[in-house]
């Protein structure tokens, strides 16, 4: 029977009292408390340099689900079948709530904590992409799916809404890429760099957790180094999709962010460019592209067409916003 890497706990000197399936991994309660299994497919340098930047958020008062070392003082274990594994500590609490202020407030809070302390000398290899490339590799790409669409004509629900709104979205994009162009954004990439600044990476609200030691982030599996306003963005971006891009929530996330560590003009600037790129509209098109079209699902379709219903609200977003902050 597959036993989830619960035999691999031995290695660690641990027994499971219990243990349960969660997201992507397996839970068990043992004598030091509660430890998270999961199958291990990666770079074991970049898992090390992950512990390394655990330690340090640690080291600092913050709770996180960092690695457990065997007893040959490695990360990864193997069990009998020759497949990887790691060992975390993990916590028994709540996701955050994204209906809830109080939850959502919370949050910021522990992402601009964490942000203080997230610094590593930098190591290029573990660099994100810088974000001119990425938005003119996406816009080509959505061009490309224009193209592809119009020639083979849209015979569903999707492709004919696409092709119909694909020209807007463009728009923005082409708009956002132009705005890096400010020399703000070549400075906050410096000052990122030698700061040596990291990033989460998929900060959200399934990755923290509300106990009663405290909030615990969790799942730095994305980390990399990069201006740590991206961080913030996406989390952003995930809760005003799911609240209709309020401008009043939109201001306590940022007041909250602020008031535990400032956000310079610069990163102003920055999220103001990262919140007009349209990113959910081209991830949804290429996630098209890239699968079969034959069938395309009719989940896809509804956040597509959600997208566009939102389109205006996201708009004015975007124009009433930031540019007071950004002094423009």
């Amino acid at each position: 029977m597959y036993d989830y890497g619960l035999s691999v706990l031995e290695q660690y000197g641990l027994t499971a009292s219990s243990s349960a399936r969660i997201r992507g991994a397996l839970m068990c309660r043992t004598e030091q408390g509660p430890v998270v299994i999961k199958e291990f497919i990666g770079s074991e340098k970049k898992l090390k340099k992950q512990q390394e930047l655990l330690g340090v958020v640690e080291q600092n008062g913050f709770l996180t689900d960092s690695y457990l070392e065997n007893k040959d003082g490695e990360l990864v274990s193997r069990n009998e079948e020759n497949i990887s594994y790691t060992v975390q500590h993990w916590y028994e609490g709540r996701e955050c709530d994204v209906r809830s202020e109080q939850d959502i407030e919370r949050a910021v809070r522990q992402l601009a904590g964490i942000h203080k302390v997230m610094k590593l000398p930098l190591a290029e290899y573990y660099m994100e992409p810088e974000l001119r490339n990425v938005y003119v590799r996406h816009n080509q790409e959505l061009r490309k799916i224009r193209k592809f669409i119009r020639k083979k004509g849209a015979s569903c629900p999707f492709e004919k809404i696409f092709l119909g709104s694909v020209e807007g979205f463009l728009e923005k994009g082409e708009e956002a890429l132009e705005m890096l162009q400010d020399p703000g954004y070549e400075r906050l990439m410096e000052q990122s760099r030698k700061e040596g600044t990291v990033c989460h990476g998929e900060y959200n609200q399934h990755n923290i957790l509300f106990t009663g030691q405290g909030a615990a982030v969790t799942n730095f599996g994305h980390w990399g180094f990069d201006i740590q306003m991206a961080d913030l963005y996406r989390f952003m971006r995930k809760i005003l999709e799911k609240n209709n891009w309020s401008l009043f929530l939109a201001e306590k996330m940022l007041d909250s962010y602020d008031r535990e560590r400032k956000i310079s003009g610069d990163e102003w600037k920055y999220l103001r460019v990262r919140f007009i790129y349209p990113d959910k509209y081209w991830k949804l098109a290429n996630y098209y592209y890239t699968h079969k079209k034959a069938w395309i699902s009719e989940k896809n379709t509804e956040k597509l067409e959600i997208l566009i219903r939102q389109k205006d609200c996201w708009d004015r977003f975007g124009k009433t916003f930031f540019p007071e902050r950004c002094g423009v």
